[in-house]
C-alpha cells in the first residue's frame, strides 16, 4: 500500500521553524553596516572606488529589512489571514508583545545609558530624548541624537511591525500567485515615493528627512516577503515528493533539482550582491549628499538586488557550513546588540585611539571598534535583550492562558442558561 501524499494545490507544508543560515547572515549584515560608519567617521567613504563601495555597505539595512519581512511573513501570514474570533485576536495582541519584547528592552537600556553617560549624545532636549524613548525620532525635527542616530532603521522596522497583520488579512487568503502579484506590485509603486515633488529638495538642518521615512523602503521589505512565498513554493514540492515538512524538509528540498542548482551556484549570487554594490558606489553623489529623485530610486533598486541576491538563495537552499559554524551563530545572536551599541562604542574608540574624526586609520577603528561591541553586545544580550524576551513571553502565555479559561468559562455558562431557561413561547406539541 503506498501512502498518500497531500496535495499542493494548497500551502500544506509547514516552514522549518528555524534557519541557521540566517541567523549567520545577521551577523554578516551587522558587520557591514559597522563598516559604513567607521568609513564615513574616519573620511575613508569618498574617493576611489573601494571606499565608496565600504560607504555602499549600508546596503545591509535593507538586509535586515528582508530578513524581517521573510521571517514575519512566513511565521504570520496565515495567522492573521482568517475571521475575527477571541483566539484571533489573542494571536493580533500576542504577535504585537512578542515584537515589542523582542526590540524594546534592549533598545530602552541602550539609549538611557548613551544618553545618561555617552558624551557623544551632546545636552538633547526633553523632546528629542523622549522622541528616541518611544522610537519615533524620525518623524520629529532633530530627534537623532548622537550615538543614536542609526536607530532610524529600527523606527522603519517597527513601522512594518504594526501594518503586517493588516498586510496579511488584505492578502493572506489569496492564492499565492496572487500575494506574490499584490508584493511584486506594491514594490514597485514604491519608487514612486522618491519622485513626490515636496520632497524634491534636500531638508533643513535637522529637518524631517523622507528617504529615512518608512514608505522609501517598502521594496526592501517585499524581497523578504516574495522569499517566503518562493519558499513556500519549494517546499511544498518537496512535501510532495517525500511528505516531509518541518525541520525534516530542509534536507528533502535537496531532492529538488533547483534548489541543489541554487545552492551550487550560490557564490554567483553573493558575486551580483558585490556587483550592485559596484554599481551603486558610482552612481551617485558621494557621502550623504541629498540624492535627487531618480538617483534615490536607482540606490533603492540597487539596495533590492543587494538584499534579494544575498537573502533568497539561502531562503530556498538554507544549508551552509560558514554561516552555521558556531562563531557565526554567536554574533548573529549578538547581532542586534552589537547594532544598537556599536555607533556610541565607535565615539569612544577615537578618543581611546588618539584618532581624530575624518582623519583615516580606518582598518584600526574598525578593528577597535569590533573589539568593543561584540563583549557589549554579549553582555547585553546575555543580562537584558534575552531575559526579557523570556519574561514577557512567559507573562503572555500566562494571559493568553487565563484569556482561554476565561472564555471557555463564559461559553460554558452561557450554554448552561440557554439549556435551563424556560420557553418564552408555547412549546411545539
Amino acid at each position: 500500500m503506498s501512502t498518500k501524499i497531500p496535495s499542493t494545490n494548497k500551502a500544506t507544508a509547514r516552514p522549518a521553524p528555524f534557519l541557521p543560515a540566517l541567523e549567520g547572515l545577521r551577523a554578516i549584515a551587522c558587520s557591514g553596516i559597522i563598516i559604513t560608519h567607521v568609513a564615513f567617521q574616519t573620511g575613508a567613504d569618498t574617493g576611489n572606488l573601494l571606499n565608496r563601495m565600504m560607504a555602499r555597505t549600508d546596503f545591509f539595512v535593507p538586509v535586515f529589512f528582508a530578513l524581517s519581512g521573510f521571517l514575519l511573513w512566513r511565521r504570520h501570514r496565515a495567522d492573521f489571514a482568517v475571521s475575527t474570533s477571541h483566539d484571533n485576536l489573542l494571536t493580533l495582541a500576542g504577535y504585537y508583545v512578542k515584537r515589542l519584547g523582542r526590540i524594546f528592552p534592549a533598545y530602552l537600556v541602550t539609549v538611557a545609558i548613551v544618553l545618561l553617560f555617552f558624551p557623544v549624545a551632546g545636552a538633547p532636549t526633553v523632546w528629542q530624548m523622549l522622541s528616541n524613548v518611544i522610537m519615533v525620532q524620525i518623524y520629529v525635527d532633530g530627534g537623532l541624537i548622537g550615538g543614536l542616530t542609526h536607530l532610524w532603521s529600527l523606527c522603519v522596522e517597527m513601522a512594518f511591525y504594526l501594518v503586517l497583520p493588516v498586510i496579511a488579512v488584505a492578502w493572506g487568503r489569496q492564492e499565492r500567485k496572487w500575494r506574490i502579484v499584490c508584493i511584486v506590485a506594491v514594490a514597485a509603486a514604491s519608487f514612486g515615493w522618491a519622485f513626490i515633488p515636496a520632497f524634491a529638495e534636500p531638508p533643513a538642518p535637522g529637518g524631517l528627512n523622507p528617504h529615512i521615512m518608512p514608505p522609501a523602503f517598502i521594496a526592501w521589505f517585499g524581497v523578504g516577503l516574495l522569499g517566503a512565498e518562493l519558499e513556500s513554493i519549494v517546499q511544498d514540492r518537496a512535501y510532495a515528493r517525500t511528505g516531509k515538512d518541518g525541520a525534516e524538509g530542509i534536507d528533502a528540498r535537496y531532492q529538488l533539482l533547483e534548489v541543489r542548482f541554487v545552492a551550487k551556484f550560490r557564490w554567483v549570487f553573493w558575486l551580483l550582491a558585490i556587483g550592485a554594490l559596484a554599481v551603486a558606489a558610482s552612481d551617485g553623489p558621494e557621502g550623504l549628499t541629498h540624492a535627487a529623485p531618480a538617483e534615490f530610486a536607482r540606490r533603492t533598486l540597487y539596495g533590492l538586488v543587494f538584499a534579494a541576491a544575498l537573502i533568497i538563495p539561502y531562503t530556498l537552499a538554507p544549508r551552509s557550513k560558514f554561516l552555521e559554524s558556531a562563531p557565526m551563530q554567536a554574533l548573529g545572536r549578538w547581532s542586534y546588540a552589537i547594532f544598537l551599541w556599536h555607533m556610541s562604542l565607535l565615539s569612544l574608540v577615537f578618543p581611546l585611539l588618539g584618532v581624530h574624526l575624518f582623519s583615516g586609520y580606518t582598518a584600526l577603528v574598525l578593528v577597535a571598534t569590533f573589539v568593543l561591541s561584540v563583549p557589549v553586545a554579549a553582555l547585553s544580550y546575555a543580562l537584558v535583550e534575552e531575559p526579557a524576551r523570556r519574561a514577557i513571553n512567559s507573562w503572555w502565555r500566562s494571559v493568553r492562558a487565563s484569556a482561554k479559561a476565561e472564555a471557555r468559562t463564559e461559553a460554558t455558562t452561557a450554554n448552561s442558561t440557554t439549556a435551563s431557561a424556560p420557553f418564552t413561547t408555547n412549546p411545539p406539541a
